[in-house]
């Protein structure tokens, strides 16, 4: 199922650990121009971090004015737990937000519909529809960003489950009594494989020195507190040996957490996006690996394929705004056919 035509462009933003990002999309799902801010530390109050994402929808609005375009939707796609229903974020891990009414908070800021939704699905979609993931039945995407997001589309429908909430895979716990995760947990998943575990690996090799560390220094331009799992992935392609041990940890841990995905779920297709998703093979390889060896039932049913995301940072903001649009076209917004 692909979502009805509206003309005009659609503004997408995502909300990410680290950063806001928000761009402008047209109906084919291309980003005509992008804008950013950086995410609002967690104390900051919820109305000062809503009062951030209407500035930077009111500057991709007046961008598109000025090349003569209109603005038809706007979606958002945030980290945590949202009721799309109600345009709800019931819980963000990386901001103040619990039970933020953000739609109706931005709909009266901005004076224009808003549709609100997490991360992972809006993501989800946009590969689902235009990217790595499209044509496939029976799709799971995780994005791999601070924490790990994740999402399921089963015959063209965004599957939310029974509260909206489907498609927290980063928080199963992989390690009983492990590392303390921000969800107030210990031992999930994303405390093992996801960008921001490269960033801390990374940090960790710098911290100790020696020759091992010098291309992750390189990568940064000497300064550790701004290592990303970008930069890890950048020095792991030009052969950094430190690099690529992390990156196999981390592809090791993703192929145990996976197993358990796939076992429940059975996809065709697995697309892995966000920052670590830049490492291509050099991540993806060993959590392959690592997955057919803990498949349930392994030698004996198909092994699904992995792939990068064809989207890459863009696929959260193009895909709130692809929802975004859907929306509007249908008029019964998240709850019916397109993302149940």
């Amino acid at each position: 199922m692909t979502a009805p035509a509206v003309d005009g462009w659609a503004v997408g933003v995502d909300i990410g650990g680290t950063r806001l990002k928000g761009g402008l999309v047209d109906r084919d799902g291309t980003v005509r121009d992008t804008r950013a801010r950086s995410t609002p530390p967690r104390s900051t109050p919820a109305a000062e971090v809503e009062r951030v994402l209407a500035d930077l929808v009111e500057e991709l609005v007046a961008l598109a004015q000025s090349q003569d375009r209109e603005v038809v939707a706007v979606g958002v796609g945030a980290a945590g737990f949202v009721d799309a229903r109600r345009g709800t974020v019931v819980f963000a891990p990386h901001l103040s937000w619990r039970d933020e009414p953000l739609q109706q908070r931005l709909t009266g800021r901005l004076d224009r519909s808003v549709l609100v939704d997490n991360d992972a699905h809006a993501a989800a979609w946009a590969e689902y529809r235009f990217g790595a993931g499209r044509g496939e039945s029976h799709l799971v995407v995780l994005t791999l960003g601070t924490g790990i997001g994740g999402a399921i589309v089963t015959d063209g429908q965004v599957q939310r489950g029974r509260h909206g909430l489907a498609g927290e895979f980063g928080h199963q716990q992989l390690v009983p009594d492990g590392r303390r995760c921000e969800c107030g947990n210990r031992g999930c998943w994303e405390q093992y494989a996801s960008a921001g575990v490269l960033a801390r690996q990374a940090r960790e090799v710098v911290r100790v020195g020696g020759e091992h560390a010098a291309g992750l220094l390189r990568s940064c331009d000497g300064d550790p507190s701004a290592l990303r799992g970008e930069h890890v992935s950048l020095a792991a392609r030009q052969g950094d040996p430190a690099a690529r041990e992390i990156l196999a940890d981390v592809g090791h841990w993703l192929g145990i957490g996976l197993a358990g995905v796939v076992g429940a779920l059975d996809p065709g297709t697995v697309v892995i996006g966000g920052g670590a998703s830049l490492a291509g093979d050099l991540l993806l390889h060993p959590a392959r690996e690592t997955l057919a060896r803990h498949l349930v039932g392994r030698g004996h049913r198909p092994v699904p394929q992995l792939l990068p995301a064809a989207l890459g940072a863009s696929a959260g903001l193009v895909g709130a705004a692809d929802l975004a649009r859907a929306e509007l076209a249908r008029g019964d917004g998240p709850a019916g056919d397109l993302c149940r």
